[in-house]
């Protein structure tokens, strides 16, 4: 009986890592070198802002085409196995990069880098809550997603001051140091535990895939509604995020600062996360929802109205915002889904993210670049707060075309 319980024991040890070894893939996924000088970066490489959101957008599809078959891949796969060729597949994108110089060789690199990230989101976070749930403990979910998305955000603030630095020796240092740090996730990613659940028998193909999205998407009516309103804020934080060196370029600040001030604001999203499970206490579900879409809204807004260094502090108060607001969305779909089901579905709704992300992407790119950064914004936060009031009511409305069943 003692040696049973010895196994037991380091067996419950050994899948608790998993926790610990999710930290590093979220470091290595999050310590970004290059994000503190990346517009500059393509700059130098004579890339427009409209070609730069044209990127984004190619990383979004690359993310799209793999995004559901491999949160499937993890529901029948196994996460592990998900999380590694996810890992193997960014560290090669980022390998590319290094070698190069034009528009198109950076559009192969972001092809690969999204369908490397389309393995990863979705089977890091149901990797999570099965762990926990594997121990009885999914109801502290939202500490630990919040913890994980922390170190995340510590970790890119930490990388934007070292990116800072050694863009100082040349743009291009930053990218060839970023192929160290993601390959740090492989061996990670290589001795995660994958969680025993008991879950039922499934014939694994297209149509059990169909019948997933069918489930999220047509019949569940309540989840439905919560992915599509989850996925527009999350991405116009994406958005946001893409607008935030443009801004301090308008204001001619030092290049100098774009690190610290980079840093600064992920250590915003750090700290807001870590407590986001303690605020989201304290009100009803519809309450923080209502505030998320009306703050992310206004934040876009705000920042058009003023582009000043004064107005700086509005860019910290939206990751603020934002902090809170990706784990507390996630765990609000992490209890409407079983565990069958956990990668897939959360990997749709990164899907929906990155659909409106490479959609509106080169649209408010092609603004900012032909009106100027002001109209670029202000379309943005028109467009996320004319969508996200018309998602909000329909998801929480009491009339029976909209109720969640």
């Amino acid at each position: 009986m003692k040696l049973f319980d010895r196994l037991f024991y380091f067996c419950l040890m050994q899948l608790r890592h998993n926790i610990y070894k999710l930290y590093v893939i979220k470091t290595a996924k999050w310590f970004s070198l290059i994000m503190p000088i990346v517009v500059l970066f393509f700059q130098e490489n004579d890339l427009t802002m409209t070609q730069i959101f044209i990127l984004k957008a190619v990383y979004s599809v690359g993310m799209l085409v793999l995004e559901i078959p491999s949160g499937y891949f993890g529901d029948v796969w196994g996460r592990k196995k998900t999380l590694m060729v996810g890992t193997m597949l960014t560290t090669a994108g980022f390998m590319i990069y290094t070698g190069s110089y034009g528009f198109w060789q950076f559009l192969v690199a972001e092809l690969i880098l999204g369908i490397g990230q389309s393995f990863i989101s979705g089977a890091d976070s149901a990797m999570l809550y099965d762990t926990l749930k594997s121990e009885k403990r999914e109801n502290e979910y939202l500490k630990y997603e919040g913890r994980v998305i922390s170190v995340g955000n510590f970790s890119e603030a930490i990388a934007g001051i070292l990116g800072g630095l050694l863009a100082t020796i040349s743009l291009r240092t930053p990218y060839v140091v970023q192929v160290f740090v993601s390959a740090a996730a492989i061996p990670a990613a290589f001795t995660l535990i994958e969680p025993k659940l008991d879950l039922p028998k499934r014939v694994a193909g297209l149509k059990d895939i169909f019948n997933v999205v069918k489930h999220a998407l047509v019949v569940n009516t309540q989840l439905r509604n919560f992915i599509y309103l989850s996925s527009l804020i999350g991405a116009a934080t994406l958005t946001y995020a893409w607008f935030i060196q443009p801004y301090l370029i308008a204001l001619k600040l030092p290049v100098a600062t774009f690190g610290i001030i980079w840093t600064l604001l992920n250590l915003t999203v750090g700290f807001s996360s870590i407590f986001a499970h303690r605020i989201e206490k304290h009100f009803t579900q519809v309450q923080t929802t209502g505030f998320i879409v009306i703050s992310i809204a206004l934040g876009f807004m705000l920042t058009a109205a003023f582009v000043s260094i004064w107005a700086i502090p509005l860019l910290f108060l939206f990751y603020l915002i934002r902090g809170i607001a990706t784990p507390v969305l996630k765990d609000y779909i992490n209890v409407m889904i079983d565990s069958e089901n956990r990668a897939t579905v959360l990997s749709l709704r990164n899907m929906f993210i990155r659909i409106i992300f490479a959609i509106t992407g080169p649209i408010l790119g092609w603004i900012t670049d032909h009106f100027s950064l002001q109209a670029g914004l202000a379309m943005a936060g028109c467009f996320f707060l004319v969508t996200g009031l018309i998602l909000f009511i329909c998801t929480y409305s009491l009339s029976s075309s909209c109720k969640p069943s």
